[in-house]
């Protein structure tokens, strides 16, 4: 087994993460949503990816962040968005901070070209993504969704992200979050919280 630190160097700044001892998270595909498994099997990058189990009542970034300890810039929320343009739809996700919101009618409206973009229907994006709702990640999702990395979440040390099962989340460094398939790095795609 891989030690984890070698993998994440910066989980020795959150020992609550420790804790829930994180392995490489292709060693636990029960952990995964299968297309988040998939994914990391074809990605170059997927031994730098880690997961820990959590209890599912902390699938929501606040709650999990509250009770570990976290601060929110650790954890990144996937938001998946859709707009349309002359009759045809545009899907994304975003991957923001979770102490930030997607500019959903601002910046992400202005890349998809749209006049208007909301969120997706929770029963859409968890249909349409094979994951569950609550833990939504930017891995795995479907091939035609560009997935939009805010600039701050691709600067962190550490990204605490989804794994398409609320039991679980994965660990990245968030140089790895804008490398992901279908990833652009956006500058200024979130605001602050507030």
């Amino acid at each position: 087994m891989t030690d984890p630190l070698d993998a994440l160097p910066a989980l020795t700044d959150h020992p609550a993460l420790l804790a829930l001892d994180p392995v490489p998270a292709l060693e636990r595909p029960d952990l995964l949503a299968d297309p988040v498994t998939a994914a990391l099997r074809g990605w170059a990058d997927a031994g730098r990816a880690l997961v820990v189990g959590i209890d599912p009542d902390l699938a929501d970034t606040a709650a999990l962040n509250a009770a570990l300890g976290l601060p929110d810039a650790a954890g990144a929320n996937c938001v998946v968005v859709a707009g349309r343009r002359a009759g045809e739809e545009r899907v994304a996700a975003c991957v923001v901070r979770a102490d930030t919101r997607a500019d959903v009618n601002g910046a992400v409206k202005r890349l998809l070209d749209v006049r208007k973009c909301s969120f997706l229907a929770h029963e859409r994006a968890v249909a349409e993504s094979g994951m569950e709702h609550g833990g939504i990640t930017p891995l795995g999702l479907p091939s035609g969704w560009p997935v939009l990395v805010d600039a701050a979440v691709a600067q962190a040390p550490l990204v605490v992200l989804g794994s398409g099962l609320r039991r679980s989340k994965v660990l990245l460094p968030g140089d790895l979050v804008r490398t992901l398939p279908g990833a652009q790095e956006v500058e200024a795609l979130a605001r602050p919280v507030g």
